[in-house]
């Protein structure tokens, strides 16, 4: 059906074919009973898939990222697609437009996307509002937060913990976004001074929440950018560690351009999809040399195959994440890798997917 459908979408402005492809998820997310059902037949099987970190199930290694579902308006229908977790957002404290139109590009014949949406969201109340109508939650939600554009880097540690009190309750873990090019002055939060007391007050939000409601803590994940310099890329991964965070995403959108070959090449704005799939492996397996394994990490940038998403997990990371790859190969992706991945622990002789994180590292 995509393949009949994709067309028809990519004559569209890509920003409203993804309106448009969110509000028809939406609708199917409101269809009683059929989120559930679906993914009964989409969720993976396989033992060999699930694992348990942070003390929690996940049936696949295979999420949505985040940035796709900004405000958690399709949760049950990606949730139906055999996603093992969900990641929504980025969300603020407050509503903010974000930049202005045109504000996203594709570019197909690199396998790549290019945005600057600039954390374009409904804040951080609607999405609590959204998530805690879920009816049932098939798979973990984690939650991307940043601050606001008008928030000082000087303050901005208050937006974070802002959006931690208020979606405390509803989220099944938190991603600490710095890193993401279209809010200005935010990637300088990712020098490890600022990085490790900005995750400590990040860390000391949950714990308050935590005693306030009883509620067992969520992990509290920090998103990196891949455009760091070895010595800083080693910085922030050592704050982040000292700090006392749950684990790493490697990485955001890259400024970088090299190789492309689309007009729209010269666009400002993060670029995502397979000119990200090396560069990013690498750094997932850096970051797992650098944490010597000590926090799970979840690998994105990239991943359109299932190869691509095991060289990643034999890089290092206990997940990986897709999202410009579902946009040109429509939602039977996270099947089809799911399917890939077994087969490919199957030929290696492994029991599990956690037995192949980091054996290439």
């Amino acid at each position: 059906m995509y393949r009949l459908l994709k067309p028809a979408l990519f004559r569209l402005d890509p920003e409203d074919a993804h309106h448009l492809t969110l509000r028809a998820l939406g609708a199917a997310s409101r269809v009683p009973a059929w989120p559930v059902a679906a993914r009964r037949l989409s969720a993976p099987a396989d033992p060999r898939l699930a694992q348990t970190l942070w003390g929690r199930p996940f049936t696949s290694p295979v999420g949505l990222a985040a940035g796709l579902d900004k405000n958690g308006e399709a949760v049950p229908a990606f949730s139906a697609l055999g996603f093992g977790f969900l990641e929504v957002g980025t969300v603020t404290p407050r509503p903010q437009p974000g930049n202005d139109r045109p504000r996203l590009f594709r570019l197909p014949q690199d396998g790549a996307l290019i945005n600057r949406m600039g954390f374009n969201n409904a804040g951080a109340e609607a999405l609590r509002a959204r998530l805690a109508a879920l009816p049932v939650r098939p798979a973990p939600v984690w939650v991307n937060i940043g601050k606001n554009k008008t928030t000082p880097n000087e303050v901005a540690v208050e937006d974070y913990r802002a959006c931690v009190r208020v979606l405390f309750e509803v989220a099944d873990g938190f991603v600490v976004n710095v890193s993401s090019p279209n809010t200005p002055g935010l990637r300088a939060l990712q020098a490890a001074d600022d990085l490790g007391s900005l995750v400590r007050a990040v860390l000391e939000e949950v714990e308050a929440a935590r005693v306030r409601t009883a509620r067992r803590s969520p992990p509290v994940l920090v998103k990196l950018a891949p455009d760091l310099h070895p010595e800083g890329f080693e910085a922030s991964v050592g704050a982040v560690l000292g700090a006392g965070a749950s684990g790493l995403i490697v990485s955001n959108t890259t400024l970088g351009r090299e190789g492309l070959t689309h007009a729209h090449r010269a666009q400002a704005g993060g670029l995502s999809g397979r000119p990200l799939t090396a560069r990013s492996t690498a750094l997932v397996r850096e970051a797992y040399r650098l944490t010597r394994g000590r926090v799970p990490l979840v690998g994105v940038g990239g991943v359109f195959t299932a190869e691509e998403a095991y060289a990643k997990i034999r890089a290092g990371a206990s997940l990986v994440e897709v999202y410009t790859a579902l946009i040109y190969e429509g939602p039977g992706l996270p099947a089809r890798l799911n399917r890939g991945l077994a087969a490919l622990l199957e030929r290696d002789g492994l029991r599990n997917v956690a037995e192949a994180v980091g054996v290439d590292a």
